[in-house]
């Protein structure tokens, strides 16, 4: 991995750790490869039950570089949708990941840096970080994280962020269901490592994978047709071998352990 992004793994546990923060761990097209790499890596990896996403320095992410942004006045069409398209591939990398994904929010999270915490399965955060979608206040819009917003929190909060373009604070951000847990500075790096190996003892890595694309593929389905998904995806489950081993486990009062 690139010095832009620590990539490391211990107890099951993928850490991906954004390292500029002398650019308050700014977004530009070189950080954005090297995190859709790290999470494809911890995708591809069967050592990896859980991913944290972390940053280095007092802001997890202010959005876009400006060099980035001052770069993008001067792109033509084609540049622009090859770009958007780069960002695409990070949100996908880490929303549609088979892997539970943590964001770990110890300060700002702003414009894309706040849609990298969007896209993640699970956020703990910090009660002085900031959340907000700022594209509008300077001419640009919260094109992609929109997408995965409205799925989030629901289309009125998402129109009172992306439209106001305001800042929110972590007790804010967890009423509105963006962020799960908030948790104070001094103990929330423990917290993330004893939830996230939590999850690895506790969970089997295939009901989460399937339980995960089950949720991507009903979204938008109508009752009827979710349930008829629901219904393979129960059968499929039933023909895997954590099923087999958990429910016997379970049949025989023996303490699962994944």
């Amino acid at each position: 991995m690139d010095d832009l992004v620590l990539y490391k793994v211990e107890n099951r546990v993928a850490w991906i750790t954004l390292n500029r923060p002398e650019k308050r761990n700014a977004l530009n097209p070189e950080l954005i490869t090297e995190l859709t790499r790290g999470y494809k890596q911890a995708e591809d990896d069967d050592a990896v039950k859980v991913i944290v996403l972390k940053a280095e320095g007092g802001i997890f992410s202010a959005g876009a570089d400006l060099a980035y942004l001052q770069q993008l006045q001067n792109n033509s069409h084609e540049e622009n949708i090859a770009d958007s398209e780069r960002l695409k591939e990070l949100f996908t990398s880490i929303y549609n990941n088979s892997k539970i994904t943590i964001a770990q929010v110890e300060g700002h999270a702003i414009a894309g840096g706040c849609g990298l915490a969007t896209v993640c399965d699970f956020v703990f955060a910090v009660p002085e970080a900031k959340f907000g979608y700022t594209e509008v206040k300077i001419g640009f819009i919260p094109a992609l994280v929109a997408a995965f917003l409205v799925r989030k929190i629901g289309e009125g909060r998402a129109k009172e962020l992306l439209l106001s373009g305001n800042l929110i604070n972590a007790q804010t951000a967890g009423s509105y269901g963006l962020i799960n847990f908030v948790a104070d500075k001094s103990e929330i790096a423990e917290k993330v490592k004893v939830y996230a190996e939590e999850l690895c003892q506790g969970t089997s890595a295939g009901s989460i994978r399937l339980t995960k694309q089950l949720l991507i593929d009903i979204e938008n389905q109508p009752l009827q047709q979710a349930l008829n998904t629901a219904v393979h995806a129960n059968a499929n489950a039933r023909r895997t071998e954590d099923f087999k081993r958990g429910i016997g486990g379970f049949l025989k009062g023996e303490k699962l352990s994944w």
